[in-house]
């Protein structure tokens, strides 16, 4: 009896004390993320949003049903992410999984067009089932709601030249970011005011309903007739300049408000055409792009950036409609390669780019840097292996379509197509005299920390118009080729790193390591890692079992 109370008391000991160690880890609220890539984390703008939350929130998981092994992976990921999202909210976020395909087929059909709205287009998907290979349709999305509203958000993205892995482990990377991203269109009050810069020829209504169409649900964007500014405090609402496209020269009392307003810390998108082109004269023998003088290049060069006065031509290009004959009576428009419209698909690692499909850039120019104090200056997006620019005037000729274009001539590679400048600018008006009308006293010959986007083309989000009805399409469909570039998603990227530099656009840089098996090693250490997975354990639970049935022997014969 006493050999079993001197046994069994460390025995109890443990036991309570386990206990007591279950029951404070309980009390205490906090996670530890021992993963070496922090899968488990979240930015801090992500907590918050979660942490702000007014009520709680229902997730709709549309990935479902007899899944290969990538998508599992995807599916558990999702799940696990709206998992740790509950951890950190302050309302309860509850999930559930909907087979679209399964509802009847009165509500189905409405469904499905509802997921299109929201961006969630079914993907075709190939399983091998009985030794057969067979396809079916997955909706890679979500819907989240609350007790209101309802918002979707596409969770398999992926820039188009990666292959399937890649678009897994991306799409897995990203989704914090798409899943919050979803969470505040549907709670955030917050709003944002961007400004479209008129009065020179820029974008006019047509043009610009893309730019509207892409920012509209996120922020207040207004137009705004620079000439009617007076003083600098009339742009200082606006969190977010957009000047695309301007024809006509600006004056100098305009130049000092927009120079006044980045050094305030203001943000700016500059996207000035170098040369001007009239595309109706490019048949025939063609027409020549010349120089176009808007006055932004003195401005951009104090900054740190110049816009040349070329065009670049790429092999990676898009497509444009040429009139090729009649179809009985009809004219026939037949899309051509052209190489002056830049495919690029060349993304930095940046929030703003990152895994960004391609994007188009018509009739772009060279970019190079030039020194700037205090700024820094990030190339964003480039050309392909094979491209060459084309000093001014350029020739622009329909006739040139004709021709397959000579490997040999593009030999440059990587050509930065547009750049993100941040820093503590200087002005343009440092050591100068100022407009007439403002007052030295309120000038500032250095700003504060602002942000500066430029590129090579005004085209950049313009939007394109349908051939049949005439009204103008969402930034980046082309009608023609059937292609939906990103340069609408790149916009909203843009504009949400401007705004907010260190919100939920960071979240866009986290990186898993894709860890694929060595199938060779595999296949040769097949046996050996079965063995150790079978036969071990039954091997330590017998040599286990062997020390326990001698000790209590000999406990016993004592």
């Amino acid at each position: 009896m006493k050999k079993w109370m001197s046994i069994s008391r460390p025995v109890l000991g443990i036991i309570v004390l386990i206990l007591l160690v279950q029951v404070v880890l309980r009390l205490l609220d906090f996670r530890i993320d021992l993963t070496e890539e922090k899968r488990f984390s979240l930015h801090p703008a992500s907590v918050e949003v979660l942490q702000d939350l007014p009520e709680p929130l229902e997730v709709e998981i549309l990935l479902m049903g007899d899944l290969p092994g990538g998508m599992r992976r995807l599916q558990r990921a999702i799940e696990q992410t709206v998992r740790t999202f509950n951890a950190y909210s302050n309302h309860r976020i509850s999930f559930y999984y909907l087979d679209p395909l399964s509802l009847p087929a009165e509500e189905r059909d409405d469904y499905v067009v509802g997921l299109a709205g929201y961006g969630i287009q079914p993907t075709n998907l190939f399983v091998n089932e009985e030794g057969a290979q067979r396809s079916r349709l997955i909706f890679p999305g979500v819907v989240i709601k609350d007790s209101t509203y309802e918002v979707g958000t596409l969770l398999l993205r992926g820039e188009r030249e990666m292959n399937a892995d890649q678009k897994l482990n991306f799409s897995i990377e990203n989704l914090e970011f798409e899943l919050i991203n979803a969470i505040r269109k549907l709670v955030s009050k917050q709003s944002y005011s961007v400004g479209m810069i008129m009065g020179h020829g820029e974008l006019d209504e047509d043009d610009g309903f893309g730019v509207v169409e892409a920012l509209v649900e996120d922020y207040e964007v207004f137009k705004i007739p620079i000439e009617q500014a007076k003083q600098v405090e009339d742009l200082d609402p606006f969190d977010v300049l957009i000047i695309s496209s301007p024809r006509d020269a600006f004056q100098e009392k305009e130049l000092y408000l927009i120079d006044q307003y980045l050094m305030r810390g203001g943000n700016l998108i500059v996207l000035p055409n170098a040369l001007a082109l009239d595309l109706d004269q490019a048949g025939g023998e063609g027409t020549l792009a010349m120089p176009l003088d808007h006055g932004l290049d003195q401005l951009l060069f104090r900054y740190g950036v110049r816009v040349n006065r070329d065009f670049i031509q790429d092999l990676s290009f898009g497509y444009h409609p040429v009139m090729a004959g009649n179809f009985g009576d009809q004219g026939q428009l037949i899309p051509l390669p052209w190489p002056f419209y830049v495919s690029a698909g060349r993304m930095a690692s940046h929030p703003i780019t990152k895994g960004l499909d391609q994007v188009m850039f018509k009739f772009t120019s060279t970019l190079d840097t030039v020194k700037a104090d205090g700024v820094k200056k990030t190339p964003l997006i480039f050309g392909s292996d094979f491209s060459r620019k084309l000093a001014t005037p350029v020739r622009v000729a329909f006739q040139d379509m004709e021709n397959d274009p000579v490997v040999e001539d593009f030999s440059l590679q990587n050509l930065p197509l547009l750049y993100l400048l941040e820093g503590r600018f200087t002005s343009l008006f440092k050591n100068r005299f100022l407009p007439d009308g403002y007052d030295n006293a309120k000038f500032k010959e250095e700003g504060t920390q602002g942000r500066l986007i430029v590129g090579g083309t005004g085209s950049l989000f313009e939007s394109s118009q349908d051939p049949v009805s005439g009204e103008p399409l969402p930034i980046g469909i082309d009608p023609y080729s059937e292609s939906n570039y990103a340069n609408r998603l790149l916009l909203q990227n843009i504009v949400r790193y401007l705004t907010e530099p260190e919100g939920i656009i960071r979240t866009r840089t986290k990186q898993f390591q894709i860890r694929p098996l060595n199938r060779v090693k595999v296949r040769e250490e097949k046996a050996f890692w079965q063995a150790v997975n079978v036969i071990l354990p039954v091997v330590l639970l017998g040599i286990i079992a062997f020390v326990w049935l001698t000790i209590r022997g000999k406990q016993y014969k004592n």
